[in-house]
């Protein structure tokens, strides 16, 4: 998920048919390995951003509980920001992304309290699966009637979602008049983390497992692809570190995650609701990974996919590498750019999933400013506003860079005033530095 996507295509460094590719001789290490710089740049400030935080908040950053909470914090943005990504690609934006997590929020609570409860029962899974379908479904058509106007009426999309931002807004309030709805469907909060919206330790290693398996295969098909189409190859011992240093990442997000564990008190109440012997000395419960980063991470992997394997994805890169040369090779750009708005709706909806359960209710205030950090976090993460280029992971990393921001101000009682602030600063400095950079480099 490292790889910046681009509009234009690789040139093959063999004729084909021949019998394999040969491999070019690397001109350095981060050379040999493929790696995008600004990626590893972002790493880096993250890094930066966690040691001085820490320090200034005398050492309560980086503590498990610290870090767990960020990344649930981070889970809604990360989503939302994988749409946001194809959308600016695409030489667009989408202001009303915070107002559609707000409304389709609401919509979500009011349908479960005073339809799906009723109908079906407490706690029935009929009633999470009833709740989701129906958020989804309307984030689907509000993007896709932004991207309609947009498509095919001619409206530019800056005018069209700021409507929307305000549009929504309001129909969020107008949804239950201004009251706050409080979730009733246990099954539905589990997507907001918490004590029981988490996997324990021995489920977090299984998915650990699963990851480093996942990223082993990854990189045997990778090197599959490119001898099918005699690309050059990365050497071997290449292919082995980029492995091993995703393996190494996942196992000390697990190692994070499970050393995060529930209060004494609340651990053996735990323990004895579930029936599990409590010994004199106490128990010792872990949180683990928490769904709703799982959710993120599961669409961080579906949209980069999405992104760089299927036509679909091409097409997004190619309409925002050139339009014009898009439209005359066969592409139909508007209906593209409607599916690119639905599935920003979808997101949307996805990551209010997750907010509203996280605070347990809906209110008409959900999603306030989350445009503004989700597209910080898109432009931080790579995404260029000249459109054409861009990357999931690297989107997904500057909702975590942002997140941090943000939390590392709060543990330092900032005011939020002040924090806005920062987040405009940084918004600014990453679109500087995307202009610097291609100036300079392409």
């Amino acid at each position: 998920m490292t790889d910046t996507t681009t509009a234009s295509t690789p040139v093959p460094s063999s004729r084909p048919g021949s019998p394999s590719a040969p491999a070019s001789a690397p001109t350095s290490f981060l050379g040999a390995l493929e790696l995008d710089v600004r990626f590893l740049g972002m790493i880096g400030a993250l890094a930066v951003i966690w040691v001085v935080f820490d320090f200034l908040a005398d050492g309560t950053f980086l503590t498990p509980r610290n870090l767990w909470n960020l990344s649930v914090q981070s889970s809604s943005i990360a989503v939302m920001s994988t749409g946001m990504v194809l959308v600016i690609v695409m030489r667009h934006i989408d202001l009303s992304v915070g107002s559609i997590l707000g409304v389709t929020g609401m919509i979500m609570a009011v349908f479960q309290v005073n339809y799906l409860m009723p109908t079906f029962g407490f706690n029935n899974p009929a009633v999470m699966i009833g709740t989701l379908a129906a958020g989804i479904a309307l984030g689907a058509a509000i993007g896709a009637l932004h991207g309609f106007v947009i498509a095919y009426l001619g409206v530019p999309a800056f005018i069209v979602t700021l409507g929307g931002l305000l549009v929504w807004r309001g129909a969020a309030w107008a949804a239950a008049q201004g009251k706050t709805i409080p979730l009733v469907d246990d099954n539905f909060k589990l997507l907001g983390g918490g004590a029981d919206g988490s996997i324990g330790a021995e489920w977090s290693w299984i998915v650990a497992a699963i990851a480093c398996l996942f990223i082993a295969a990854a990189a045997v098909q990778a090197r599959r692809q490119r001898q099918r189409f005699h690309f050059p190859l990365k050497p071997v011992w290449a292919e082995l570190v980029i492995v091993a240093a995703g393996c190494l990442a996942v196992i000390a997000a697990t190692l994070v995650v499970n050393a995060y564990t529930l209060p004494p008190a609340l651990a053996r109440r735990y323990a004895e609701a579930a029936g599990i012997t409590v010994p004199p000395e106490g128990i010792s419960i872990s949180f683990g990974y928490a769904v709703p980063v799982l959710v993120a991470l599961a669409v961080g992997i579906v949209m980069t996919f999405v992104a760089t394997r299927t036509r679909f994805g091409r097409y997004v890169f190619a309409i925002g590498g050139n339009p014009e040369a898009a439209e005359l090779a066969g592409i139909n750009t508007k209906r593209v750019t409607l599916m690119v708005f639905a599935l920003m709706g979808m997101l949307a909806a996805i990551g209010a999933a997750i907010s509203t359960a996280r605070l347990n209710s809906a209110t008409n205030a959900q999603g306030t400013l989350d445009e503004l950090y989700v597209i910080a976090a898109a432009v931080i993460g790579g995404t260029s506003l000249s459109g054409g280029s861009g990357t999931i992971a690297g989107a997904m990393l500057g909702a975590l860079v942002m997140q941090s921001l943000q939390s590392g101000m709060v543990l330092m009682r900032v005011d939020t005033p002040y924090q806005n602030i920062v987040v405009g600063i940084v918004l600014v400095l990453a679109v500087w530095i995307d202009t610097v950079y291609r100036k300079r480099f392409k």
